[in-house]
């Protein structure tokens, strides 16, 4: 689908909310909602910042993009999102910020005196067109090749930071920003749901999260290895977890609500033996253009479709099990978009259906 077509069609869908809450113009300032609307453009120069160093205001008539003179030439030269169908709004760079006029204005972050539609914005955003099901697919294939590269180097008496480091080179070297890297050595997995790398070497055991960025899509994929045989206590967890997953992703059918998958998520966790682990972590949700866009917790009422991203991250203290899937149609189990050539997995029965789940990679 040419850029053209798919602003029409996004600008379709944002006018007719708009319509629907009744507001004049729509200011977009987060970096997962400009990056949405513009294509994939990164506005992201500081990834600390929820809001990019430019922005859209979308009124019945027209499409607005909002920037100052340091970044309105590369919107323009390298970006070309005049021929994508954006007029420019550009400002002094040392002038105060502006403030679109609308009555009333709608917003995807709360401000005073304006509508706040982050909620439906999320539900139009997480709806991929095919155009950007195909980002997200060659998105997730390079995330995998990443992570496997990176694996390949880890070994004992590296740090995690030094194991960080080489995702994050794996990861820049397909010109995707790994907004997240995590890392762990031995006890820190255990101990440690989010691991920020520190400078701990590993003896034994290692994992590596990874959520990447690039044409404003998030794709997310965690990995372990283990060096020297498995124990067996581990084992049976990496089993039970990948038992989680592998129910999680049948559940992921258009028209569930996460609610509805949570408590699937539940179930499975007392069926493999492990009743209550949840409560330890979340167990993911809907991706897009946020790493998780809306979390799947017990009465959630975001419904599933055709074409979302799920990433689900069951874990099970010691193990984790994530990959980034796309939503198929009903009866259809999920495509899983981050799977690792070689990798070891295990099948898992559900739903008439074999699913492949990754396990711990043993290296001896």
């Amino acid at each position: 689908m040419p850029t053209s077509d798919e602003l029409a069609a996004k600008l379709e869908r944002t006018r007719a909310l708009m319509d629907e809450r009744g507001v004049a113009a729509l200011w977009l300032r987060r970096v997962e909602n400009v990056g949405w609307i513009t294509g994939g453009v990164d506005v992201a120069v500081d990834t600390a910042s929820a809001f990019g160093v430019a922005s859209v205001v979308i009124t019945r008539d027209t499409c607005e993009l909002w920037t100052d003179t340091i970044e309105a030439p590369r919107l323009r030269a390298e970006d070309r999102l005049e021929e994508r169908g954006f007029t420019f709004h550009v400002a002094p760079w040392h002038a105060p910020g502006e403030r679109p006029v609308g009555d009333p204005l709608g917003v995807d972050d709360p401000l005073p005196g304006a509508v706040d539609l982050t909620r439906p914005l999320t539900a139009l955003r997480t709806r991929l067109l095919p155009v950007e099901q195909e980002r997200f697919r060659t998105l997730a294939v390079n995330c995998a090749d990443a992570m496997q590269r990176a694996m390949l180097r880890v070994s004992p008496g590296m740090s995690e930071a030094e194991a960080a480091a080489a995702l994050s080179y794996e990861t820049r070297r397909f010109n995707i920003n790994p907004i997240v890297v995590l890392a762990a050595a031995d006890e820190r997995v255990y101990n440690v749901r989010h691991p920020i790398p520190t400078d701990k070497v590993i003896d034994r055991y290692a994992m590596l999260v990874l959520c990447g960025r690039k044409h404003g899509l998030v794709c997310s994929v965690t990995r372990l290895v283990h060096f020297g045989p498995l124990p067996d206590d581990l084992r049976r967890k990496m089993d039970a977890c990948a038992e989680v997953d592998a129910a999680m992703l049948a559940a992921s059918q258009p028209g569930a609500t996460l609610g509805e998958i949570f408590r699937v998520t539940q179930d499975a966790y007392a069926r493999a033996g492990f009743d209550g682990e949840w409560k330890l972590h979340h167990q993911g949700g809907v991706a897009g253009y946020k790493a998780r866009e809306v979390l799947a917790t017990p009465d959630e009422p975001f419904t599933l479709e055709e074409g979302m991203i799920c990433a689900w991250n069951p874990s099970i203290t010691g193990t984790k099990s994530e990959d980034s899937v796309l939503v198929r149609a009903s009866g259809q189990m999920p495509e899983v978009l981050t799977a690792i050539y070689g990798w070891p997995t295990r099948p898992i029965p559900v739903g008439g259906y074999s699913l492949e789940r990754p396990l711990i990679m043993e290296v001896r």
